[in-house]
């Protein structure tokens, strides 16, 4: 094992056992001078991050994140609000006492950031030369580092002859160079094809266990913060809609943009048509659309086939999925009810009942060939 990383994993240890804040954003807003008028980046975000935590902050193009992450590092001064960073007022600091402050965040960038001519191993150690550390104690620091995010045959290779991956994983190494307590992660993994962007994520989280590092993922993508992150927060015009655990946002989403995340990420698809023609027919009939949601239930449990047995209803599958986050089923199903509406609305109450959210889409006339 790495001689630097044998004793960080001792101070990780005991900051977990802290159970204390890292990062606290209080009433944080930016805003900039429009043409027109202000535009409001970021309007009194309040977010607070446990030591030690993978915290998630998603939203779409334009939420405010880009403008989120440069006031968390203060690349971006606040218009007013607070950032604090283990328990220090950074807002409060000049730009010197700032300069020192920021060793304390490293930064992992969505297109690397590196510097094309140096090497892997040099890219790594800039920080620690701007820092002012010696050679010697570069050269064994950089040598952990490309140990731990598996580059260690790596470190004279320039970023031209890396893959993207690997681009990535020197800029993890680069961000862990001054021992930061905090590491932001600005969609570290947005120019990365999905099998690669698994494995960033995997050693992302393998660094949050082996140092106790705190991370902020920023990113557009359910499935980033679904993978790791402890809690998310969802950012939409410089405003945090919801925030709290993974799965309670993930299954329990009160916003319509969450709801929309939530969609794309479970997967599945309702056919156009069917959909289309069930909006226009609210309410329970004799062929219903209905969209059940399993949150919480057992793998296995045969709530499908105990209503088809139990009540007079036909159960038609006609999209679904079901999934895990953070090893807790999670999934959903769209069926097609038929039967009379009064057995139909029983059923419903019955899976309800067995803590089943089931929302009714509409019904088909029966007589429609999209019903068949």
């Amino acid at each position: 094992m790495p001689r630097w990383i044998d004793g960080a994993i001792v101070c990780a240890a005991r900051s977990r056992n802290k159970n204390d804040r890292m990062l606290e954003l209080v009433d944080l807003t930016k805003i900039y001078p429009g043409a027109k008028a202000p535009v409001v980046a970021l309007d009194k975000v309040n977010l607070t991050v446990g030591r030690g935590e993978i915290y998630g902050v998603i939203g779409r193009s334009g939420a405010g994140k880009s403008t989120l992450i440069r006031c968390i590092n203060l690349l971006e001064r606040p218009t007013s609000g607070m950032v604090r960073v283990d328990g220090h007022d950074l807002s409060s600091l000049g730009d010197r006492a700032l300069n020192q402050a920021r060793r304390d965040i490293g930064m992992v960038f969505q297109h690397f950031n590196l510097l094309s001519s140096r090497t892997a191993a040099d890219n790594v150690g800039l920080p620690l030369e701007i820092a002012g550390h010696k050679p010697a104690e570069i050269r064994t620091r950089v040598a952990d580092l490309l140990d731990l995010v598996g580059l260690t045959g790596e470190a004279g290779r320039y970023p031209a002859q890396l893959s993207g991956g690997q681009k990535q994983r020197v800029g993890i190494a680069r961000a862990l160079a001054n021992r930061p307590k905090v590491l932001l992660c600005d969609e570290a993994t947005s120019a990365l094809d999905p099998e690669t962007t698994l494995q960033i994520l995997d050693l992302i989280a393998d660094i949050n266990r082996r140092l106790g590092v705190t991370v902020v993922l920023i990113t557009h993508e359910m499935n980033v913060v679904r993978r790791i992150a402890a809690k998310v927060a969802v950012l939409e015009a410089g405003r945090v809609l919801e925030s709290g655990p993974v799965y309670d946002v993930f299954t329990k989403p009160v916003s319509e943009t969450t709801r929309s995340f939530v969609a794309e990420t479970v997967g599945y698809d309702i056919p156009p048509a069917l959909l289309a023609l069930a909006a226009q027919h609210p309410g329970i009939g004799p062929a219903t659309l209905v969209r059940v949601e399993l949150v919480g239930v057992a793998p296995g449990e045969p709530l499908v086939s105990r209503v088809s047995r139990n009540f007079a209803v036909d159960l038609r599958i006609v999209a679904g999925r079901i999934d895990a986050i953070q090893g807790r089923p999670f999934g959903g199903m769209v069926m097609l009810a038929t039967g009379t509406p009064d057995v139909i609305a029983a059923a419903i109450d019955y899976l309800r009942q067995h803590n089943v959210h089931v929302e009714v889409l509409g019904h088909v006339p029966t007589n429609d060939r999209a019903a068949s």
